[in-house]
C-alpha cells in the first residue's frame, strides 16, 4: 500500500470515528440518572477530541489528517446548535442542560484547538542526508 492510500485510509478512518464519537457525545447531553443531570458529554468531548488527534498524528504522522478529528467533531458539533426544517434542535441552550451544552461546545473546542496546536508546533523531522559532521 502506497504511503498516500495508508492516508486516505487513516483520514476516512479518523472522521469515522470523530464523526460517531460527536453524535453520541450530542444525544448524551440531555442524559439525566434518576432525574440529575449528568454532563457525560462534557468529559467525553474535553478527552476524546485531544486524544483522537494525538492518536491520529502518532499513527500517521501527518498534520492534515491530525487535524481532521478536531474539525469533523466540531462541524457536527455545530450542526446540531442549530434548527432542523422540522423546528427540532439537538442541542438546546436554556437552563442547566443548556449549561451543560455551551460546557460541551466550549470545553470541546478548547481540548481540540489545545491537541491541534501541539500536532501543528511539533517539528517536522528531518530528512536525514547521507554526510555525517
Amino acid at each position: 500500500m502506497t504511503r498516500a492510500a495508508a492516508l486516505a485510509a487513516a483520514a476516512v478512518a479518523a472522521v469515522a470515528v470523530s464523526g460517531w464519537l460527536a453524535l453520541v457525545q450530542v444525544f448524551w447531553l440531555p442524559l439525566r440518572v434518576a432525574g440529575v443531570l449528568v454532563p457525560l458529554s462534557v468529559l467525553a468531548a474535553l478527552v476524546g477530541n485531544p486524544l483522537l488527534v494525538t492518536l491520529t498524528h502518532r499513527l500517521t504522522g501527518s498534520r492534515v489528517v491530525a487535524v481532521l478529528p478536531a474539525v469533523t467533531w466540531l462541524a457536527i458539533a455545530l450542526a446540531a446548535t442549530s434548527r432542523r426544517p422540522e423546528g427540532d434542535l439537538v442541542a438546546v441552550g436554556t437552563g442547566g442542560l443548556g449549561t451543560v451544552t455551551l460546557a460541551f461546545l466550549g470545553l470541546g473546542v478548547v481540548g481540540a484547538a489545545l491537541a491541534v496546536g501541539r500536532v501543528v508546533a511539533t517539528p517536522r523531522p528531518q530528512a536525514s542526508s547521507g554526510a555525517q559532521r
